[in-house]
């Protein structure tokens, strides 16, 4: 029995409201929105991203998050670039957090799917896992909204056989993040 679209969005944001319900009125962030990235050399691949961090996760040092980023919302709109989706969990940590700029590090693990859409190419590899490394910037401001950029390194990359062959190492990203629950002033 195929379970209706409504309870799947419920049991998708369960573990977030578990997550985040003990920890309301204490520091907790937690942040949503976009993320553009672009692999060098490649396609521009755009989604979505939460945040989250407690003064319970190494004095809010560490954030954790997921994400979403696709090239059907960046550079296969209205092209013949290959469709990939890219969905991890990501785990940071994030140095200086009583400054105005923040630097992390950031480690990613999920999985990378590409969509050749022709028979043609159903002898090529279209899945990986996932896992990279990012380093940059997060500057959290007073309106609620937070820019955070980076650079980083697929560790697993392809050369079509084995794996994708449009999973490339260096990627770099700028996500713009509105805090859904804003940490208390420190």
């Amino acid at each position: 029995m195929k379970r209706p679209a409504s309870a799947t969005l419920l049991w998708g944001l369960l573990p977030l409201g578990l997550l985040t319900s003990p920890a309301r009125g204490q520091g907790a962030a937690l942040d949503a929105g976009l993320r553009f990235q672009k692999t060098l050399n490649l396609y521009y691949e755009n989604g979505l991203t939460v945040q989250y961090r407690s003064p319970r996760l190494l004095k809010s040092r560490l954030q954790v998050g997921l994400t979403h980023v696709s090239s059907r919302l960046g550079s296969a709109i209205g092209s013949n670039a290959i469709k990939q989706d890219n969905v991890f969990v990501s785990g940071a940590y994030l140095f200086r957090v009583e400054r105005t700029v923040q630097p992390f590090v950031r480690l990613n693990a999920g999985w990378f799917r590409a969509d050749y859409e022709s028979d043609i190419f159903k002898d090529l590899t279209s899945s990986s896992p996932l896992l990279s490394t990012e380093l940059g910037l997060l500057v959290p401001t007073r309106y609620r909204i937070n820019a955070g950029a980076s650079v980083g390194y697929n560790l697993i990359t392809g050369d079509g056989s084995d794996s994708p062959g449009t999973l490339f190492p260096l990627f770099y990203q700028l996500s713009l993040t509105y805090a859904l629950l804003k940490p208390a002033a420190p």
